[in-house]
């Protein structure tokens, strides 16, 4: 028995800028809840991940609001590049606590195709100077709390939320 298998991309860099802007809500919306990084900076941010995502080099963003090293509420974004079957909702949802200490860090995961050379040409481009780092993104102190889908013609980021 033999079969063959095609794999077409249902959507285009237009469908990920649209899906980039809710993420880009959302870190806003953290930033000024949070006050642990200015808007501004949030934006840089938000203006990588989108680079990131248009080359296929996004695998997940994890946002982290920590109070001396102790997690407090945190988000991952998983990049789906089959979410046909998601629904597009708006952003919100992610008004976070101030605290004392506050230290928002980001993590980004990386598809196997962002090499030594995508990393040499990407970074001229990129707002926030990245560095790599060993975090660990697994919340396990944290709750899931729930979550929200994020996606325009089979290109989407699947939202899940942990609080303490």
């Amino acid at each position: 028995m033999s079969y063959a298998v095609t794999e077409t991309e249902t959507y285009t860099t237009t469908d990920i800028a649209t899906v980039v802007r809710r993420f880009t809500a959302d870190i806003v919306m953290i930033a000024q809840s949070s006050r642990a990084i200015t808007e501004a900076k949030a934006r840089d941010y938000a203006h990588d991940v989108e680079l990131l995502a248009k080359e296929g080099y996004l695998k997940k963003v994890d946002l982290t609001l920590l109070s001396a090293d102790v997690e407090v509420r945190a988000c991952q974004y998983i990049v789906n590049t089959a979410a046909n079957d998601l629904t597009m909702v708006r952003p919100g949802g992610v008004m976070w606590p101030q605290v004392e200490n506050a230290y928002l860090r980001i993590v980004i995961s990386y598809t196997s195709d962002y090499d030594d050379a995508a990393r040499e040409r990407m970074k001229k481009k990129f707002k926030v100077g990245w560095s790599p780092t060993n975090a660990d993104t697994s919340h396990v102190g944290l709750s899931r709390t729930g979550g929200r889908d994020y996606a325009s013609n089979g290109w989407g980021l699947q939202r899940q939320d942990y609080a303490a």
